[in-house]
């Protein structure tokens, strides 16, 4: 009886992980009971934004249903959290965590867990002999979900002026895939009080009638908060050189529009550009951002 019984719970898992597999907005889930969403946000196969909203969707879902507050903190603590996959998300996302005072978090675990994750974001090779020998601390092998943002590598400076440079590497599969009109976001990252994403997609140029490849930067939300001018460079690695060689730049203030690219960065047709072996290393383009705030002078009165 208790084996039929654990086929039928089992059963019934795998049929919500598929029902739920794709996730578009978390509201289809929010009325779900604690042991569907368990059996939802367990699998590797569901396809989300991201799991930094993963993570935001389960803090969300707690407040809704415990109200209690050292209930809801157990629940977190046992029950969702470790569905979180911390390795999966964005440094920005993680660092914010760690600056909260969120009473309904085990601080101690959750830090511990990012700790051992950015550690080994920053130092791969040296951390993972340490973290392996250490069955407890295995978050950072934990799969990878299918993501609806693209994964970049940030680097940040605070001096001699606000500074972030965004590595972000697109398959060739994966820019096919923007042909005709397709459009792939990246995880989002921070600099001078600003949240900002790329965007690389296909786009016709209706004169020529050619397609190009395009890349864009852009800000979050409605409006600007903290500092508006940038320094934008955009740059590709080439094979020949082994360097990342500048495709464009230019200093621009974001103002009524919170998107600024290029909707041609190689200067060549579609065709060329996703045939072009000395841009697919290895069948990867290797794309980079650099991106510096710029101080503005205060208008004089």
């Amino acid at each position: 009886m208790a084996a039929e019984a654990q086929s039928v719970v089992g059963a019934a898992r795998e049929f919500l992980a598929e029902e739920y597999k794709i996730l578009d907005k978390f509201e289809e889930v929010m009325n779900i009971s604690l042991s569907g969403i368990e059996a939802i946000f367990s699998s590797t196969d569901i396809q989300v934004a991201s799991e930094d909203a993963v993570y935001n969707f389960l803090l969300e879902w707690a407040r809704a249903r415990y109200l209690e507050p050292e209930e809801r903190r157990e629940i977190l603590s046992s029950r969702l959290l470790p569905l979180v996959r911390f390795s999966h998300m964005t440094c920005a996302a993680l660092q914010e965590i760690l600056a909260c005072t969120d009473d309904d978090i085990d601080r101690e675990q959750v830090t511990k867990h990012i700790n051992e994750v950015l550690l080994h974001k920053a130092y791969p090779t040296q951390m993972e002999g340490a973290l392996a020998a250490d069955v407890s601390t295995l978050d950072w092998q934990s799969a990878e979900r299918t993501y609806g943002s693209k994964h970049v590598k940030a680097v940040a400076f605070d001096r001699p002026y606000p500074q972030v440079i965004v590595y972000m590497d697109l398959t060739r599969a994966e820019c096919s895939g923007f042909f005709p009109s397709g459009v792939i976001l990246s995880d989002w990252f921070n600099l001078a009080g600003q949240k900002f994403y790329l965007m690389a997609n296909c786009v016709l140029d209706e004169e020529t009638e050619l397609y190009s490849f395009c890349l864009w930067l852009g800000i979050y939300g409605n409006s600007i908060s903290g500092s508006s001018c940038f320094d934008i460079e955009f740059a590709a690695r080439t094979r020949s050189s082994g360097k990342f060689l500048s495709k464009y730049g230019g200093r621009h203030t974001f103002s009524g529009s919170l998107l600024e690219g290029c909707d041609d960065l190689f200067g060549v047709p579609w065709s060329t550009f996703i045939a072009d072996d000395s841009l697919f290393i290895d069948g990867v383009l290797h794309l980079r951002v650099d991106l510096t705030a710029v101080e503005q002078p205060e208008l004089q009165t």
